[in-house]
């Protein structure tokens, strides 16, 4: 399998998971913004890794990550739906918070100070 094509499908993924995050994020996630920043890939497309981005005003980051994987199975349905004329088989999937955004801030602190 070539790397293209499994760059292909986590466009994909990325793209799809997207947007179920941003449509149903009322009910999987309580309201707050998620935004998945990158997906990883299996080379056999078993597993991916989804590294999320999350902006809950009011509410933890550690909630709204267990919220996620507590709904997977209903993302992983959601997005086999859409998705299952393109891919055979759909990914089990699995969310990690992406904290490279709070890196940049406190490196991007640190230079000013």
């Amino acid at each position: 399998m070539s790397s293209l094509r499994l760059q292909k499908i986590e466009r994909l993924l990325q793209k799809e998971l997207g947007d179920i995050l941003q449509k149903e994020s009322r009910s999987l996630c309580n309201g707050a913004m998620v935004t998945v920043t990158i997906i990883r890939i299996s080379p056999d497309i078993g597993f991916a890794r989804v590294f999320v981005s999350i902006f809950a005003p009011g509410q933890s980051i550690e909630s709204v990550h267990a919220l996620l994987n507590a709904n997977v199975k209903q993302i992983r349905m959601i997005l086999g739906t859409r998705v299952r004329h393109q891919l055979r088989i759909i990914p089990e999937l699995v969310f990690h918070v992406d904290d490279s955004l709070d890196y940049i801030e406190k490196i991007d602190k640190l230079l000013k100070s």
